[in-house]
């Protein structure tokens, strides 16, 4: 379970602010909405796909991200 540490002096309302932004970086607060009522097998399906959307989103930033220089000397090889 994630925790805030209310910092001296801080108010209230921005410890509660960044609770609420781990929980949701984390995913709680969604799963939490997600099993209070049922869903449909539709909303099932989009659920999954926006989820596969974004790890593919992800995959792609990360697996792409090749430094520019390494393209060019690959190239230049080949050719």
């Amino acid at each position: 379970m994630p925790e805030v540490q209310v910092r001296k002096g801080e108010p209230v309302d921005r410890a509660l602010k960044r609770l609420k932004t781990k929980l949701e970086m984390e995913g709680i607060l969604e799963e939490v909405r997600r099993l209070r009522a049922h869903e449909t097998p539709k909303e099932r399906t989009k659920r999954k796909a926006r989820a596969s959307a974004k790890r593919g989103k992800i995959r792609f930033r990360f697996n792409n991200a090749k430094p520019a220089a390494a393209e060019d000397g690959a190239a230049a090889v080949v050719a």
